[in-house]
C-alpha cells in the first residue's frame, strides 16, 4: 500500500493511531479484507484558506479541514473542531473513527470531521462569527444534509451551528436546517443531544459493568475532562451510588476518596468557569490522577492521554472511553494483559451522534420527539450496539475494541463490496 503523503506519521499521531486499529482487525475480515485498503485512504481532504478582518482592522489568515473519510453507507457525519492544535493528520484520524463509530452503532451514516486551527477563546464574539461564516462557505462545496452533516466538538457549540446553519442557507435561498446537527432547540435542534454523548458512556458502561461482573454501586470513578461528556456520565454514575474520586481537567486535578459531590462542583463550574479551587475536594499534581486508586476511568477529554507509561500505573477494572482515541495502541495492550476491560471510543461515546440522526431525522420531517422518547430510543441503540460487540468478542476471542472494529468494518466493506467501484 502506498503510504499517504499528505500527512505526518509519527508513531504517536492520530492517523497512525487508527492505521495500527485497522491493521489488527484485518485478520478477521475473511474475505471482505480485498477491501480493506478503503478504510485507510480518506475519500476526499478539503484544506481551506481563511482570511478575517479582526476587530482591530488588522487581517489575519487560519487554516480550516473537512475531511469525509468514508460515505459507502451514507453521507458523513462529524464534528468541526476549533483548536490551536487541529491539523490534517488529526482531522483525518477523527474522521476515520466517526466512519467505524457510525458503523458500529449501525447508524446510516459515513465518517467526517473538520476543524480550524484556531483558539476560539482568543477572538471576540464577532471575530468568531465571521470566522465561522467564511469557513462554512469555503467548505458549502462539500456538505450539506445528504453529503456530510457537521456537528460541534471541541472549542464549538450550538451557537457556532447556528451561524453554520444561517450561512450555508444564505447561500442557499432556503432555509435548511438539516446541514448541521447540535442547533440550539428552537433552530430544529433536538432534546437530549447536549447529554447524549456523556449518557451514551453511561449505558454502555453500565452494560459492559454488569456483563463483566464488576459493581457499579460503590465503585471508585476517575474522570478525566468535565466538559459535557465527563460532566453528565459522572453524573450519573454518582446517581447509582459510584464514587467520583477523581477529576481531571485543565484547570486543576481534584480528589476526594469519599466522593466529590457532583451537584456543588457543577454550580462551582458555572460560576467560575473551572473546576479548580472547589472547596468540596483536595488539589493534586496533574500526573497523580494516573495512579488514584479507582475502579472506573472515564478519559473524556482529548485524544491520546493513555501512554503506555500511564497504561502500567493504572489501577482500574474498567476503562470507558468517551473521547475520541484516548488511549495509544501500545498502552491498549498492557491494560488488555493486566485484565483491564476497554469499552472503545467508537462505541462508548456514540450517543451523540446517535443523538445527532434523531436530530437529523426530525429535521427531515418537521416532526419532534420528547426528551424521554429520546432517551429510550438512544438506550436501546447503544445497549443493543453494545450487546452486539460484547458477543463478538467473545465469539472471536478478542478485545472489545477489535470486536467493534470487526462489527463496523463487515458493514463498511459489504457496502463497498456490494455497492462496486464506479465506472466498474
Amino acid at each position: 500500500m502506498e503510504k499517504l503523503s499528505y500527512a505526518s506519521e509519527s508513531s504517536t499521531s492520530p492517523w497512525t493511531t487508527y492505521l495500527r486499529q485497522i491493521d489488527r482487525v484485518a485478520p478477521y475480515l475473511g474475505d471482505l479484507s480485498r477491501w480493506i485498503d478503503t478504510l485507510r485512504h480518506p475519500k476526499r481532504a478539503l484544506i481551506v484558506d481563511i482570511p478575517l478582518q479582526m476587530d482591530d482592522g488588522s487581517i489575519r489568515h487560519f487554516e480550516g479541514y473537512r475531511v469525509q473519510h468514508n460515505l459507502s453507507r451514507g453521507p458523513g457525519k462529524g464534528g468541526i473542531r476549533y483548536h490551536p492544535d487541529v491539523d490534517l493528520n488529526e482531522v483525518m484520524a477523527l474522521s476515520a473513527w466517526m466512519t467505524i463509530k457510525c458503523a458500529a452503532v449501525n447508524l446510516p451514516y459515513g465518517g467526517a470531521k473538520g476543524g480550524i486551527r484556531v483558539d476560539p477563546f482568543a477572538l471576540s464574539d464577532g471575530e468568531l462569527e465571521r470566522l465561522t461564516r467564511r469557513y462554512t462557505s469555503e467548505i458549502g462545496i462539500i456538505i450539506g444534509p445528504q453529503k456530510d452533516i457537521p456537528a460541534p466538538d471541541v472549542g464549538t457549540n450550538g451557537k457556532v451551528m447556528a451561524w453554520i446553519m444561517d450561512t450555508y442557507s444564505m447561500n442557499h435561498g432556503t432555509t435548511i436546517t438539516g446541514v448541521v446537527t447540535g442547533k440550539p432547540i428552537h433552530l430544529g435542534g433536538s432534546l437530549g443531544r447536549e447529554k447524549a454523548t456523556g449518557r451514551g458512556v453511561f449505558v454502555t458502561g453500565r452494560e459492559v459493568a454488569r456483563r463483566a461482573g464488576i459493581e457499579t454501586e460503590g465503585a471508585r470513578v476517575a474522570v478525566q475532562g468535565f466538559g459535557n461528556v465527563g460532566s453528565e456520565a459522572a453524573r450519573l454514575f454518582a446517581e447509582i451510588g459510584a464514587r467520583i474520586v477523581a477529576i481531571q481537567d485543565h484547570t486543576a486535578t481534584l480528589f476526594n476518596d469519599q466522593g466529590i459531590d457532583m451537584a456543588a462542583l457543577s454550580e462551582w463550574q458555572i460560576q467560575h468557569k473551572q473546576i479548580a479551587g472547589f472547596p468540596g475536594a483536595q488539589e493534586i499534581d496533574s500526573e497523580a490522577f494516573w495512579t488514584t486508586p479507582m475502579d472506573i476511568l472515564i478519559p473524556a477529554a482529548l485524544e491520546g492521554q493513555i501512554t503506555l507509561e500511564r497504561a502500567k500505573l493504572l489501577s482500574c477494572k474498567l476503562v470507558l472511553e468517551g473521547a475520541n482515541g484516548p488511549t495509544f495502541p501500545e498502552a491498549d495492550d498492557i491494560l488488555s494483559e493486566r485484565g483491564v476491560i476497554i469499552v472503545p471510543d467508537v462505541v462508548c461515546n456514540a450517543g451523540g451522534v446517535t443523538v445527532s440522526y434523531f436530530e437529523w431525522v426530525q429535521d427531515m420531517a418537521s416532526f419532534f420527539w420528547s426528551e424521554e422518547e429520546i432517551n429510550a430510543r438512544m438506550d436501546k441503540i447503544m445497549t443493543d450496539a453494545m450487546v452486539h460487540v460484547w458477543e463478538k468478542a467473545r465469539d472471536k476471542s478478542c478485545s472489545l475494541r477489535t470486536a467493534a472494529y470487526i462489527v463496523a468494518c463487515e458493514r463498511i466493506l459489504m457496502a463497498r463490496k456490494d455497492r462496486g467501484i464506479y465506472p466498474g
